[in-house]
């Protein structure tokens, strides 16, 4: 067993007000995976605790993967995973016409969300805006601004995944991500990102999101575990 100090996630990288986004959290626990073990391909990032903001988390690598602790509390672990198959693409066109329509600019469970809050200015946070392009499917644009960083990819194909259910009437955090990178998005262009719905158990919900370039090709795809939760009282 090997342990080090390892990730802050800083506050700007929130979801709920009180701890990091999802999709964020991951993509900094995958690339840290990725290196500690030399693995290229998908990684599956499981969510075991609320992350917390602004302050050293540690990282403990053993036979079964890499865990982010916050002391003895383990917060996620990071395996190996299967490389999910991509979401169906829309053109931009119609990612731009369902933005207009997303539902988290009037009633959004987490408003500071670092990927899809509609409270977060231009260059705060990416202020996606996922709408229905059909019965359990998303789409919107995202444009990249800062120098490639893999978990901005998996914040990316975070949110507009959830946004294929009701989470504004039923409130949902990430529980788990199986995401591969696939290529470096294009700085300052319109990619294309969408999600779609797989099915809700109990307090579980699946989907699936991909991200497109302006030239039509995968940059990423995950497929997620979310899990129904009472926003008051998380984190």
């Amino acid at each position: 067993m090997i342990e080090r100090a390892g990730i802050r996630i800083e506050r700007r990288f929130r979801g709920p007000v009180g701890s990091g986004n999802g999709g964020w959290t991951a993509g900094r626990l995958a690339v840290e995976y990725a290196s500690a073990v030399g693995h290229v391909g998908a990684v599956q990032v499981t969510l075991r605790s609320p992350p917390p903001l602004d302050r050293e988390l540690t990282l403990r690598r053993d036979e079964g993967g890499l865990s982010l602790l916050d002391g003895e509390v383990l917060v996620a672990h990071a395996v190996a995973g299967k490389a999910p198959e991509p979401v169906e693409p829309v053109d931009l066109a119609t990612a731009r016409a369902a933005e207009q329509a997303y539902p988290g600019s009037q009633d959004h469970p987490f408003p500071e969300c670092f990927v899809c809050g509609p409270d977060r200015s231009p260059g705060d946070g990416m202020r996606l805006t996922p709408g229905r392009t059909g019965d359990g499917s998303t789409a919107c644009t995202w444009t990249p601004q800062e120098a490639f960083d893999p978990a901005y990819v998996l914040s990316a194909l975070d949110c507009p995944g959830a946004w294929t259910s009701d989470i504004a009437g039923r409130p949902m955090v990430l529980g788990r991500i199986t995401a591969l990178v696939d290529a470096v998005p294009e700085t300052g262009r319109a990619h294309v990102v969408v999600g779609r719905h797989l099915g809700t158990t109990g307090r579980k919900t699946r989907t699936a999101c991909s991200v497109y370039d302006p030239d039509g090709r995968v940059v990423g795809r995950a497929e997620h575990v979310w899990i129904a939760i009472d926003p008051l009282a998380f984190g």
